[in-house]
């Protein structure tokens, strides 16, 4: 055996792990085969983005989970797998004398992740813990990459998008993981005791492994053992953060960030980011309106390309030599008489494009009627109608000291 980075233990593939990936691969594909068989092949819409996140035993995955799923804009309830066994359908097969196993959690998992709350995003908390369910990862993303050939050019290919996958491991050595472990016990214990003696508040769920050091020290090792190596083995798949989940809550959220800043050419497709990486990038976008918006720039492409290429032609062409000869004050207006900018959708395009690039885009349409002459006989005066498209282009100025 050999060691990483961080001092963890690196196994070399068994025969054994062979075997178990090969009958990943039986349980993966049966539960497939079950849930199209169930809903149909066009309605296998699996969500664009998902982060697979795991941490060490008191490096504060709960506690971030929340601020992760704002940070991605995400409006589902996050995937905790360990409360999937607790489900009423699990529930069901267990109260039938059966054991729930691999194929039971994978096909629950696969019916929950294409409901609609999650089509923008999923966060599956605990999940991959083995490298067993690394190759499920592997033949999920697998098929919905296959999914998302298969419909390209369709009318229903925004439903069947490139998959984005985020590793996020949160981490914290052995001691401290420790004694998180055993403060958390000590918190729940003395706040079960408060709600015992007053009747206010609620109950909670206190685990052995927070009230026995070494219980605590054997949890961290199954981590280190187990978890994280199978984890690791997704590093050179999937777009990988690991966060150092050391200091304070604020802190640990800093470190989030810095590694989920947006980057278009992760999230766009890649015809989409090909075309409109020619746009200088400004600064970045966050929450759900980076969603939103990625979903737009994408639609473009898909279902209006001509126009779409045309419109980033227009804004290379003729505004960006403008903007530039403005970067000091941040702040440029551009008037066009393009006739393109007629079509509400041209005007949409272009306001998205230099969203995704950082700008703010503010459009007005002024309307001039012009004489052109006057009609001797009649005496009316023939006019024609302008329109002029003023566009304010705002972005963030240069930080040398003016005045």
């Amino acid at each position: 055996m050999t060691n990483d980075q961080h001092g963890f233990e690196k196994k070399t593939v068994s025969h054994e792990g062979d075997l178990e990936i090969k009958d990943a691969k039986v349980i993966f594909q049966t539960a497939w085969t079950e849930l199209e068989a169930s809903v149909g092949r066009q309605n296998l819409r699996f969500p664009k983005s998902i982060i697979l996140l795991g941490g060490a035993p008191g490096s504060g995955k709960g506690t971030q989970t929340k601020f992760i799923m704002q940070a991605r804009g995400f409006v589902g309830e996050p995937v905790v797998i360990s409360s999937l066994l607790n489900t009423p359908e699990m529930k069901r097969i267990k109260d039938a004398g059966k054991l729930v196993g691999d194929r039971e959690v994978i096909s629950l998992l696969l019916k929950i992740l294409i409901q609609q709350q999650y089509r923008d995003g999923a966060l599956l908390d605990g999940f991959p813990r083995t490298n067993v369910q690394v190759e499920f990862v592997k033949l999920l993303v697998d098929q919905i990459n296959e999914l998302h050939g298969e419909f390209k050019g369709t009318n229903l290919a925004m439903h069947f998008r490139r998959p984005e996958i985020h590793v996020m491991v949160l981490f914290v050595e052995e001691k401290e993981s420790v004694e998180r472990q055993l403060k958390r016990g000590r918190d729940i214990q003395q706040q079960n005791e408060q709600v015992t003696v007053t009747g206010i508040g609620e109950l909670q769920e206190l685990r052995t492994t927070d009230l026995d050091i070494e219980a605590a020290r054997h949890r961290y090792r199954v981590f280190k053992e187990q978890t994280w190596e199978a984890l690791q083995s997704l590093r050179e798949i999937y777009h990988y953060h690991f966060i150092n989940a050391r200091g304070t809550v604020e802190e640990v959220e800093k470190n989030i960030l810095c590694e989920l800043q947006y980057q278009s050419s992760l999230e766009l497709d890649e015809a989409t980011y090909d075309l409109i990486r020619v746009i200088p990038l400004a600064s970045e976008i966050a929450g759900n309106a980076r969603i939103e918006l990625v979903k737009r720039l994408d639609k473009y492409v898909m279902e209006q390309p001509e126009l779409f290429k045309k419109v980033i032609h227009i804004i290379n062409d003729r505004f960006m030599p403008i903007i530039i000869r403005h970067a000091l004050v941040g702040w440029a207006i551009v008037n066009s008489e393009d006739p393109i900018f007629e079509r509400p959708s041209a005007l949409a395009m272009l306001i998205d494009i230099f969203s995704e690039r950082g700008f703010q885009a503010v459009v007005d349409k002024n309307i001039h009627e012009l004489a052109d002459h006057v009609n001797l006989e009649t005496g009316v005066v023939e006019k024609h109608t302008k329109h002029i498209f003023r566009i304010q282009v705002r972005f963030p100025g240069s930080d040398i000291r003016r005045g």
